[in-house]
């Protein structure tokens, strides 16, 4: 049986990195080759990420590659959602692509309903109203008068930017497409209206590409500087969620999923999108999965709050570990304070342990009175939240939802995932952890007809890693902690 190869680029909101995933035997193993720092860069009051420092460590994974002896079948990249890099005339890259959490999308959004109304957008899209979505930071930086977007021939979102650099080569892949409010999940294709609304062209994407297409080879110039080859690269699920979804190793369809990292994005899979009153009300999202499924979720502030915590503690000279961090969680005191995660007040603060320390006064709670009781606040508040969104699920799913699966980084979280456990009332399998690189890996190996659907790159998944399994544990304590965390306004 042929050995396959596949090198995935997977790049979060914090950090990157190259895995090399081989398939043998119907059984995937993945290796990590290199991994680097991603951040925000601040300038001149604007946020930006640093495209071309990544794009430099994307070279530097195809050069260890090369030097591992392997020419991968193919390569494939997945980031997060929503920012897009502008592209000239000329095929120049105009600039930086602005951050998410760039404030200038502030407000945005009412505009914009003055032009479309809100009911009408969300009809179209699918998709929760997040001020930072691509609908609104096009709009932003029109009314800005942002040169590199005025000026853009293109707009490209970024693994399909960083797949740009790599082959010269212009695409939009449908699954990062979905994430924009821009694409209509029932059509899939982009709302010309929209995009008019916005002020730009509606040739200002490329048309939609679907996961498993390969886009093209490296250039010449990069396939003979790293020493790789002519390597083909595949448009995978670009959207790391998507990615980490196809990873789930899920039986049957009664199941929910909560991929845990920098953002938490709990939901399920359907095979249709769900687009009605109540989905509306809630303001859930519809965004593109793989083999023609709709992932339905609702995005969750996860980690991010803690990776700030952690940002203040480390200038103070406090650089606590992970499993530290952890047993300060498990040593705190349960249950005296409370935050709404997804309250706007932690999008971006100037300091996290203030706004922490804000919230729990406006809602009359005990303000934590140190690190340890922070962390403990947020990991229960963070599993509360969840059961929150779940209980919405649920009532909207097209079926009964058995088991909630914990894929991503925050799988490894055990003490979280008990808590999860506990919050839900179900039970919870946690991995795996590197779901959004396997997720990347198997598609790249749907495009090479390695693996043939969906289901059978989970069973393939569900042979190559192990499982956590966590059951409910003091269901009346989580009942009652879960009444006091509904009150908070």
């Amino acid at each position: 049986m042929k050995i396959y190869n596949f090198l995935a680029f997977d790049l979060g909101a914090t950090s990157g990195r190259s895995v090399l995933g081989t398939l043998r035997n119907g059984r995937i193993e993945t290796r990590e080759l290199t991994r680097f720092p991603n951040g925000i860069v601040e300038l001149h009051g604007k946020f930006y990420w640093n495209l071309f420092g990544l794009y430099e460590h994307l070279k530097e994974g195809l050069v260890a590659c090369a030097r591992e002896g392997v020419t991968p079948d193919s390569i494939g990249v997945d980031t997060w959602g929503v920012d897009v890099v502008p592209i000239g005339q000329d095929g120049s890259i105009l600039g930086m692509p602005r951050a998410y959490r760039d404030p200038y999308t502030d407000g945005a959004q009412e505009r914009f309903f003055e032009i479309v109304p809100r009911e009408e957008v969300y009809d179209k899209t699918g998709i929760q109203f997040m001020n930072f979505n691509t609908l609104f930071q096009i709009f932003a930086a029109v009314k800005e008068g942002y040169t590199p977007i005025v000026e853009a021939k293109r707009l490209l979102f970024i693994p399909d930017a960083l797949s740009y650099m790599l082959t010269g080569k212009e695409i939009c892949e449908y699954t990062i497409a979905s994430t924009s409010q821009i694409l209509n999940p029932r059509t899939s294709k982009l709302e010309a209206s929209l995009l008019k609304a916005a002020g730009v062209s509606e040739e200002i994407f490329p048309e939609i590409t679907l996961p498993g297409c390969v886009i093209g080879p490296l250039t010449d110039a990069l396939a003979e500087e790293t020493r790789i080859g002519k390597v083909d690269v595949v448009a995978v699920a670009g959207h790391d969620t998507a990615s980490a979804v196809a990873a789930v190793p899920a039986e049957n369809e009664r199941f929910a999923y909560l991929s845990s990292g920098t953002w938490s994005l709990m939901g399920i899979e359907t095979k249709e999108p769900i687009i009605n009153e109540e989905s509306f009300c809630y303001n859930f999202t519809n965004e593109g999965g793989v083999d023609g499924t709709t992932r339905f979720l609702k995005n969750i502030c996860g980690m991010w709050i803690l990776e700030q915590c952690r940002k203040e503690w480390e200038r103070e000279g406090k650089n606590y570990s992970y499993p530290e961090i952890v047993e300060m969680a498990h040593s705190a005191e349960p249950f005296v304070s409370f935050i709404n995660p997804d309250d706007a007040s932690f999008a971006n603060p100037q300091s996290m342990l203030k706004a922490i320390e804000a919230f729990c006064i406006r809602t009359g709670q005990p303000v934590p009175q140190n690190d340890t009781q922070i962390i403990r606040t947020i990991f229960e508040s963070l599993a509360l939240r969840y059961r929150e969104v779940l209980e919405i699920l649920e009532s909207v799913a097209p079926f009964e939802i058995d088991v909630l699966h914990i894929i991503g980084g925050g799988s490894k979280n055990k003490l979280l995932n008990q808590f999860t456990a506990n919050a839900i009332g179900k039970r919870v399998l946690a991995g795996p952890s590197e779901a959004t690189a396997i997720g990347n890996i198997m598609m790249q190996a749907v495009g090479a007809r390695a693996v043939s659907s969906l289901a059978e790159a989970r069973q393939i998944i569900r042979a190559s890693i192990e499982t956590d399994e966590f059951l409910p544990q003091d269901g009346d304590v989580w009942e009652a902690a879960y009444t006091r965390f509904k009150s908070l306004k």
